[in-house]
Formats: structure tokens, sequence, C-alpha cells
């Protein structure tokens, strides 16, 4: 029988929570720019690639091992609040796990020094040899990081 979790991370950056979000929003068109090593493509399928419903067909580069593509779709978005929830639909990662949704919130830190970044997903394996996706969190935690210095870098 195949087992259920959660994992959990948060990531400091320096970039202010604002500026932080807008770029993640935009990750359709910055990723594949920025970031050529881990996305080949994001191309948005369905809705505008930001709001409820969206669905995005995620690209990786030849060097992802793991999952060379991903179709995610957007079940939840609060602007205000600065989170995204959002579900894989189709892909390599369904191989592995059954179902796998991630969410993603940006904090603005009080002494506004930057932001802290929270992620987290819900997995249900397909099988017990699978391993939690610890790889997974390390390259979210990786692209939080890159994305940082990115929008750091933009007037």
């Amino acid at each position: 029988m195949a087992s259920d979790g959660t994992l959990n991370v948060e990531v400091d950056v320096k970039s202010i929570a604002p500026k932080f979000w807008n770029s993640m929003r935009d990750s359709a068109i910055i990723f594949p720019k920025a970031f050529p090593h881990d996305y080949k493509s994001i191309e948005v399928l369905e809705g505008d690639g930001k709001a409820v419903g969206s669905v995005r067909l995620i690209t990786y580069s030849e060097g992802s091992s793991l999952v060379k593509d991903s179709k995610e779709r957007i079940e939840a978005v609060d602007e205000e609040a600065m989170t995204v929830s959002y579900s894989v639909i189709e892909g390599d990662l369904l191989k592995y796990y059954k179902s796998f949704k991630g969410h993603i919130g940006v904090i603005p830190k009080e002494d506004g020094s930057g932001s802290k970044v929270k992620w987290s997903c819900e997995f249900e394996k397909a099988s017990e040899e699978v391993p939690d996706p610890h790889v997974i969190k390390d390259f979210v935690v990786k692209n939080f990081l890159e994305l940082d210095d990115y929008v750091l870098q933009q007037p």
C-alpha cells in the first residue's frame, strides 16, 4: 500500500515580498529565460498562466534526471496574501506519485530586510519503494535562491 506524506521548507530571501511574488507569478516568462539550465519552456495551455484553473506545461532542461515534463493546474491564488497552490495533473512525476500538490507563500519580513518563502507539498506515493520527494524540495530551494538573485539584479 502506498503512503501519503508532506514536505515543508522555508527559504529566506533578500528580495522584498511583492517583487519576489510578482517575479514568481511571471515564471512562465522569467524561468526559461533566466534559468535555461533548469527550464526549457513553460507553456500556458489554459487560462493566463496565473489564475485559478490555468494549466501550464513545464518542460525541464536536459539535466533533469527525474522529471522531463510536468503539467500543472493552478488550484488557488490569493494575490493579497501572496499564496498559490497547484496540482500536478500529468507528466513524469506521476510515475512516482499518484498525486502531488504544491503550495507557495511569500511572507514579508517584519524588519523589511527581505522575505520568507514557504513551500510545501502533499503527495501520495505510487508505491512504498518511492522515496519522499526530497529531490524536488532541493530543486525548489535552489530555484527560490536563483530567483532571489535574479530579482535583486532587476531595476
